[in-house]
């Protein structure tokens, strides 16, 4: 049997083994959350569900692509959408380590020709959504038909001359400025951003079957495909032209393989503790009362405990990953339909297996 295949088994093996922690009624209301996905016929997700360095829930619902009648899976992998950010971010800070660059450099330090208004945006702004640089999504030029790359989203933004408010004195989320970031990745390590990825970040965490993707430049194993419920049922609705912009949503991964990236984040393997705590530390309150947000992470609250979160929306996908540090417990879901409902969901089995509510 080749030697990737028994990999692959014995990761669901070792899920399936450890699931076995919970009692019985608890993952009957786990899956009591998730019926709305367990159809045999339609888009579905994956759910991992990590306490303790331990997988104690894992499973697949529903198909990753109905055409093929193949189901999900937790070795499926699924387009992140912006669960990617806190990987670019990360990239960022590994580089930052390495005094390869500063977090307080501003736009021309690595793009030379970039207008004015460049002088006053920074590094950590952009990390922070805090740079008020325009949406590249509502610049794209009328006719466009190609998906649109990081390298476009540069383009875009060379030929503006302002921004949203003065840099840093305001929060607005942008997908622009993690698109440059990426393109400051490359810039600076003096690779594409998909390799120092692969290289820096997915290869020694032994993330294998994780990668940045680019339509017609990668193939994407165990690939779930996105879709959207419309009155004459799921529609495929996996790739649009923003999909190859890598820096602000392009990574597929699998829950499998984010559990590894759960893991690297309480340790030191990819940046120092003093660094990687700057990402979990509160830049900037955003546009939601009691919510912040770090180096790619969301920062909250929930029922006292510290929550790091993201979420991930696209065309065809949702997702969100949810860790509670303080008790070393994390949720991970991707789904591939656009009409996915999360947000609530990891809240419901933290009541479950942290605080022992029933439902």
């Amino acid at each position: 049997m080749p030697t990737k295949i028994i990999s692959m088994l014995l990761a669901m093996t070792t899920l399936a083994t450890s699931a076995v922690a919970l009692d019985s009624n608890t993952v009957t209301q786990i899956d009591a959350l998730f019926a709305d996905f367990d159809h045999p016929n339609e888009p579905g997700a994956s759910v991992l569900v990590i306490q303790n360095g331990k997988s104690i829930f894992a499973k697949g619902y529903g198909l990753a692509d109905p055409d093929s009648k193949t189901s999900c899976t937790t070795n499926t992998n699924f387009r992140l959408a912006s669960v990617t950010k806190q990987f670019t971010a990360m990239a960022v800070l590994m580089l930052a380590e390495r005094k390869a660059l500063s977090l307080d450099e501003p736009l021309p330090a690595f793009f030379p020709e970039f207008p004015d208004y460049g002088k006053q945006i920074t590094v950590r702004q952009l990390l922070t959504h805090t740079s008020g640089i325009l949406s590249y999504e509502d610049l794209i030029p009328e006719g466009t038909t190609i998906p649109v790359l990081d390298q476009d989203v540069l383009r875009i933004l060379l030929k503006q001359d302002k921004t949203y408010f003065p840099p840093g004195t305001q929060y607005r989320y942008s997908n622009s400025g993690y698109a440059l970031l990426a393109l400051i990745v490359q810039a600076r390590s003096g690779q594409t951003f998909a390799h120092f990825l692969k290289e820096n970040i997915f290869a020694p965490l032994k993330m294998n079957n994780t990668l940045a993707y680019q339509q017609g430049c990668a193939v994407v194993t165990n690939r779930a495909y996105g879709h959207t419920l419309r009155t004459n049922g799921w529609q495929r609705t996996d790739q649009n032209l923003t999909s190859s912009v890598l820096g602000d949503g392009g990574i597929y991964s699998s829950v499998v393989d984010l559990a590894k990236w759960d893991a690297a984040l309480y340790g030191t393997k990819l940046v120092s503790a003093k660094m990687l705590k700057q990402a979990f530390t509160p830049a900037t309150p955003t546009d939601t009362p009691g919510r912040n947000y770090g180096f790619g992470w969301h920062l909250s609250e929930y029922r006292g405990l510290k929550e790091i979160w993201h979420s991930g929306t696209s065309i065809g996908f949702r997702n969100r990953i949810v860790r509670f540090p303080e008790r070393k417990f994390t949720v991970i879901i991707l789904a591939n339909r656009a009409n996915a409902k999360l947000d609530e969901l990891p809240h419901q089995i933290a009541d479950l297996v942290l605080f022992g509510e029933t439902r």
